[in-house]
C-alpha cells in the first residue's frame, strides 16, 4: 500500500479543505489497492463514509482490481455489476479476481468484492484491444459552461446541514446546468432530466485505467436524483429510501476524467419499488464517450403510488 493509501485509510489531509488537490490524491490513494495474492487485493474506505460504503467507490476499486490482470494495452470497454449487501466502512474490503477469458480481442474478468466473509457487490468487465470500427453518435445537449455556473458549495449553502454536505470531502467537482432536485421539489414544472458537469477536482496522473476507474466512481453520483425529481422528493428532505442495484457502464472514446463532462441523465420508468436511470456522458467538445444505466431500489412511505 503507498504512502497515500495509508494517508487515505488514517484519515490525514494536509490542509483541511473540502476539495481541490490534496482530496483528489485521497481518491487516487484509496484507488491504489493492496495486492494480497495472486488475483487477491485489498481496499480501504476513507474515514468520512457514511453508515455504508459509497457505491462508486466500491465500483471503482473493483474495477482496479480486474485492471490490474489485464494488460495495459487493453482499455476497459463495459462493466457490468450488482450491489449485494451494504458495505462497512470501518472493515477493509477484499476483493478476488477470477480471470474468466484472455481472447485476442477481449479479455474478460469477474470481480467479487468480501467482508465479513460475505459478498458484498460483483463485478464483470471487460476489455478490449483498441481497433477500428463504424463510427456515429448522438449530439451532446446545447448547455452553459462549466465555468458560468455555480459550485456546488454556492449550490447547497442553504441546504448543507440538512444534506450533511458541511464537512464531507468532495474530490469530484460538480456544476449543476438544471436546477438541482433539493430546490425544484415543489415546483409542478420541475425539470425531467438532471444535467451537470463534473470532473476530478485536481490533476489525475497519465493513467487510462485510473481515469475510467474515476468516472466509474462519479457515474454514481447525481444519476438516481432524475428518479426523484420525477415525484418531486430527494434525499434526506423527504422520507427516502433508496440504495443502488445495479450499474452498467459502457466506454465508447477516450477522455480524461480531470477535464470536464457532462453528465445528462433521466429516469425513463420507475415501478415495484425500483427506479431506472440512465445516463450520458459528454466530453467539453461534445463527443459521447460513455453510457450509464442504474435501477435503484426507491421506497416513498408518505408519497402516493
Amino acid at each position: 500500500m503507498t504512502e497515500l493509501a495509508r494517508q487515505a485509510a488514517s484519515g490525514l489531509d494536509t490542509d483541511g479543505g473540502l476539495g481541490g488537490q490534496p482530496v483528489l490524491d485521497r481518491l487516487v490513494a484509496l484507488l491504489d489497492l493492496e495486492r494480497i495474492e495472486e488475483n487477491i487485493y485489498r481496499g480501504v474506505s476513507p474515514p468520512h463514509s457514511p453508515t455504508r460504503v459509497f457505491g462508486g467507490q466500491v465500483a471503482g476499486q473493483s474495477l482496479v482490481a480486474a485492471g490490474r490482470t489485464v494488460p495495459p494495452e487493453r482499455g476497459v470497454h463495459s462493466l457490468h455489476a450488482y450491489f449485494i449487501r451494504p458495505g462497512d466502512p470501518k472493515v477493509p474490503i477484499v476483493y478476488e479476481v477470477d480471470r474468466i477469458r484472455d481472447g485476442r480481442s477481449f479479455t474478460t474478468r469477474r470481480v467479487v468484492a468480501v467482508q465479513h466473509g460475505k459478498a458484498i457487490f460483483s463485478l464483470s468487465a471487460s476489455f478490449q484491444l483498441a481497433e477500428e470500427g463504424v463510427e456515429h453518435a448522438e449530439q451532446m445537449p446545447d448547455v452553459p459552461a462549466p465555468e458560468s455556473l455555480p459550485t456546488l458549495s454556492e449550490r447547497t449553502a442553504e441546504y448543507a446541514d440538512r444534506l450533511g454536505l458541511r464537512s464531507q470531502p468532495r474530490p469530484i467537482d460538480i456544476r449543476y446546468v438544471t436546477e438541482p432536485p433539493w430546490v425544484t421539489r415543489g415546483n409542478p414544472k420541475r425539470p425531467s432530466r438532471n444535467q451537470v458537469w463534473m470532473r476530478a477536482d485536481g490533476t489525475l496522473p497519465d493513467d487510462r485505467l485510473l481515469h475510467v476507474c474515476v468516472l466509474t466512481y462519479a457515474s454514481d453520483m447525481t444519476l438516481l436524483d432524475s428518479v426523484l425529481a420525477s415525484h418531486g422528493v430527494y434525499w434526506d428532505l423527504d422520507r427516502v429510501i433508496g440504495a443502488s442495484l445495479d450499474h452498467a457502464l459502457w466506454f465508447h472514446r477516450p477522455f480524461r476524467a480531470d477535464e470536464w463532462l457532462l453528465y445528462d441523465s433521466a429516469s425513463p420508468t420507475a415501478s415495484g419499488g425500483r427506479g431506472l436511470a440512465t445516463g450520458r456522458f459528454f466530453s467539453r467538445s461534445g463527443q459521447h464517450i460513455a453510457t450509464v444505466v442504474q435501477e435503484g431500489l426507491i421506497r416513498l412511505p408518505d408519497h402516493p403510488a
